[in-house]
């Protein structure tokens, strides 16, 4: 089963934002936490299905950011103006990162370059829907357990796709949010999404697959469940193989980091679903596979 659209997914669960930039809001009772942080042309959409769920917005105690590149934390200053009481959550790494004046600045042009390619301006003018920057208040670490609600929260850090990527684990639920530590869901495909180093990137996924998962929540094409869900991150290391094997082949052919990454990012596109980023931000993330491949063939490579 297949939860794209904005909604309940369980009694605890539910997917907010859009399609192709979503969250989640996990919990009950009297404490929630958003998990993810998404695109900041997202936030209106956000707040506007919380109050169609019936969800007070005072109960949300955190927002927990999964890795820290601009499509998962665009959404985060404009959510932390709106609710001061939260907790902001995130690694140390990202921690870190979002401190760096040249990161904010990108992820603030790269927010502003996707509020206008969905036609959104005025409104984001209006909403003040700038990315300023992010206080991560609350590090967190591996195996480290956060409690919402009655439900647990572990925390794995799974690098490879970014070096700051954690992803959350719920027992109760049996359900993991890797946002794009475990690839993205191209429908019956899966986009390996090893930007930052291919090595951990496979080490982590292994890392994930030995949880007990029926439910693989991404945030990019919603969640999985059932059998698509327990089967998500074994086709994962399937199609990370496979696409380490193409960009091998590809490179050992044209010994050229740039025609590669030109090969690869016509690939990805052929196959992206509509809504998915544009093409040049696919090609910075084909490159810096490329480059890894590049690197690790280089005969000065350790």
């Amino acid at each position: 089963m297949v939860f794209d659209t904005p909604g309940k997914i369980t009694d605890r669960i539910w997917l907010v934002g859009r399609k192709e930039s979503c969250a989640y809001l996990v919990g009950g009772k009297n404490e929630y936490v958003l998990l993810g942080g998404a695109m900041a042309y997202v936030a209106p959409d956000v707040l506007e299905q919380v109050e169609a769920f019936g969800i007070d917005e005072h109960k949300i105690q955190r927002i927990v950011i999964l890795h820290s590149h601009f499509d998962h934390c665009g959404m985060v200053p404009f959510l932390k103006r709106r609710w001061p009481w939260v907790t902001v959550t995130g690694s140390q790494k990202s921690q870190n990162l979002l401190r760096k004046p040249k990161v904010i600045d990108s992820i603030e042009i790269m927010n502003q370059a996707m509020i206008a390619h969905n036609g959104l301006a005025e409104q984001g003018q209006t909403l003040d829907l700038r990315f300023t920057g992010i206080e991560v208040e609350s590090a967190v670490s591996d195996s480290e357990i956060l409690t919402c609600s009655d439900l647990s929260l572990e925390i794995l850090e799974v690098p490879g796709h970014s070096s700051c990527s954690i992803a959350v684990y719920i027992p109760e639920e049996k359900a993991l949010f890797a946002s794009d530590a475990g690839g993205i869901p191209f429908g019956d495909k899966i986009f390996t999404a090893a930007n930052a180093n291919f090595d951990l990137y496979q080490q982590s996924l292994q890392k994930m697959a030995a949880k007990d998962v029926d439910i693989y929540l991404a945030e990019h094409y919603g969640a999985l469940a059932g059998e698509k869900g327990r089967q998500f991150l074994r086709n994962a290391i399937t199609a990370a193989a496979e696409t380490r094997q193409a960009l091998e082949a590809v490179y050992n052919e044209t010994n050229d980091v740039a025609k590669t990454t030109e090969v690869i990012t016509d690939g990805i596109m052929a196959d992206a679903p509509i809504g998915f980023l544009p093409r040049e931000v696919v090609a910075i993330v084909a490159g810096q596979m490329v480059n890894f491949i590049a690197k690790s063939k280089s005969p000065f490579a350790k």
